[in-house]
């Protein structure tokens, strides 16, 4: 116990100065640092820095009801996209769970193909199968001789919620902090609500804006004929088609289910035209390429509706195929919108639209005033245990501030190397372990105190105090760490921060009271070499 080596002493002063190295950023500026270090301090969490705190929920309804849609394309990929001997027609419809296939085309003796139409789609439901760990999606049943249902079983709803609330919080992630750089917290809260934290954030509005929409990109053949348009604007649309208007395409008459959608989107970003005017370029996937190529190949003359939340962005004319799957939208855009566009074309499509629950915005002067009464109270209560310290144990007290001051620089060192957000909450935590650090010390200490009482020597005293201490110390210190784990796992937002500044501070203070602490007491033992210690 009282053994200090030269490899130790020079891993106990590499690990102090990692702790200062690391602690740095907090108090100076750091942009041109090594590599290894850290280029800012710890980061602020909303209640300190002032942001933006917003409750989202999605609605089952509307999950189930989206993904019944992009079933109905496969579905009408399956009997449709074929040789033309071997199509079946069909009109899909979907109405609220459930999706209901009208099979339009019987054959010569008046019988619809119903057992080729069941078997095309169960195939394709064996194959989404796997998307939500082996359950059945949907239950397939023919309904007389010319209808098919299709609906999702209570059985599978529950990973459905689960898989879409999982993509949404990577959407919303992708839209609001695109770059990856900001410090935005997304946590799931139940099955279908999101909590979003945006730190530093000064316009609650436009995070709103970006997550209401839904962004669901699609492409769709068009009829622009004049008498399907003026039937479909006095409330009799053409079967398989719905009206919709852009801001300079004016109102058309696009079908239902679109040849291309959003997933097959590979990246968007804002870019330029020939004018020097703000314009949004993406590319399709291979397989959206393919199908773009073969849309744009089959369809020469007509029109191709580009469709973002049922408002036409453009609507082209097909010349000719276009291969390669590089598209652009134009249009009078500012440069902030086309880059929020941007953003949410590529993010992709929300499994369902976000509704806003509670919305709330701290403002950075509260969040300043958090931090100078979190400052203050940890100076007042640093400087009332050092002064209890010193009075209460004289000389080795002193040795245990310092110590203790070793012990918060390692906190903002790990704090800042970690990336950690620092709340409200964890400045709690922080001034708790201020308290927690000089536990260990007092117990070895008034070890230390009976040991010599009993007649030891100060050196045996010592090292009797540190051996006899440890066991009371770690079972504390790690059932204290449990807790604070299992907070960690459980909790989430402030009370995860206060879980992990506790447990980085159970750490250090282990460290500090029974190495920093005892490096001090041995040294100037073995330095002056008195006859009693004054504990």
């Amino acid at each position: 116990m009282l053994q200090f080596p030269p490899w130790k002493v020079a891993l106990v002063l590499l690990t102090l100065a990692w702790g200062v190295v690391m602690a740095l950023p907090n108090v100076a500026n750091m942009d041109n640092a090594p590599g290894f270090m850290p280029k800012k301090g710890v980061n602020l969490g909303l209640d300190l820095q002032g942001g933006v705190y917003l409750m989202m929920e999605i609605n089952p309804d509307e999950v189930i009801a989206n993904r019944l849609e992009v079933f109905a394309g496969d579905v009408r990929s399956a009997l449709s996209n074929v040789a033309p001997s071997e199509r079946i027609g069909h009109l899909p419809e979907i109405s609220g769970r459930q999706l209901e296939i009208k099979l339009t085309r019987p054959d010569a003796e008046g019988n619809f193909p119903m057992d080729e139409a069941l078997r095309r789609i169960r195939k394709l439901n064996s194959n989404v199968e796997g998307a939500i760990g082996g359950a059945k999606t949907y239950e397939i049943e023919a309904l007389g001789t010319d209808r098919i249902l299709v609906t999702v079983p209570a059985a599978s709803e529950e990973a459905l919620m689960k898989d879409a609330l999982g993509k949404t919080m990577t959407i919303v992630r992708r839209r609001v902090d695109p770059d990856g750089v900001s410090e935005i917290a997304i946590t799931p809260q139940g099955n279908d609500r999101i909590i979003l934290e945006a730190p530093g954030e000064p316009d609650p509005q436009r995070l709103k804006d970006l997550l209401s929409r839904d962004g669901k990109m699609t492409f769709n053949l068009v009829d622009n004929s004049p008498s399907a348009i003026t039937s479909a604007q006095a409330g009799v649309p053409r079967a398989g088609y719905r009206l919709l208007e852009g801001p300079t395409t004016g109102p058309l008459l696009v079908r239902n289910i679109p040849e291309v959608t959003g997933a097959d989107i590979a990246n968007a970003a804002q870019g330029f035209d020939e004018g020097n005017r703000p314009q949004i370029n993406f590319r399709l996937n291979s397989n959206g390429a393919r199908k773009f190529y073969d849309t744009t190949r089959n369809n020469s003359g007509k029109l191709f509706a580009i469709v973002l939340d049922d408002v036409i962005m453009s609507a082209p004319r097909i010349n000719e195929p276009i291969p390669g799957g590089s598209v652009r939208i134009t249009g009078d855009f500012t440069q902030e919108e086309a880059q929020d566009l941007a953003a949410i074309i590529e993010a992709g499509e929300m499994p369902a639209k976000v509704q806003f629950l509670d919305q709330r915005t701290v403002s950075a002067t509260l969040g300043h005033d958090s931090i100078r009464a979190g400052t203050r109270a940890s100076m007042i209560g640093l400087a009332l245990v050092a002064i209890f310290m010193i009075i209460a144990y004289g000389l080795m007290g002193g040795f245990a501030v310092g110590s203790l001051a070793a012990n918060i620089v390692l906190i903002l060192g790990a704090l800042s190397g970690l990336g950690a957000t620092l709340t409200l909450p964890g400045i709690a935590g922080i001034i708790l372990t201020i308290g927690m650090a000089v536990d260990a010390n007092v117990l070895v200490f008034e070890r230390i105190r009976e040991e010599q009482r009993n007649g030891r020597s100060p050196l045996t005293a010592v090292q009797a105090g540190y051996e006899r201490a440890f066991s009371t110390i770690l079972d504390a210190n790690v059932t204290t760490l449990i807790a604070a784990i299992i907070l960690y796992l459980l909790g989430s937002g402030p009370v995860k921060g206060f879980a992990v500044t506790l447990a980085i501070g159970i750490v250090t203070s282990v460290f500090t009271a029974f190495v920093v602490t005892r490096w001090f007491t041995v040294m100037w033992l073995k330095t002056f070499r008195p006859k009693k210690l004054a504990v």
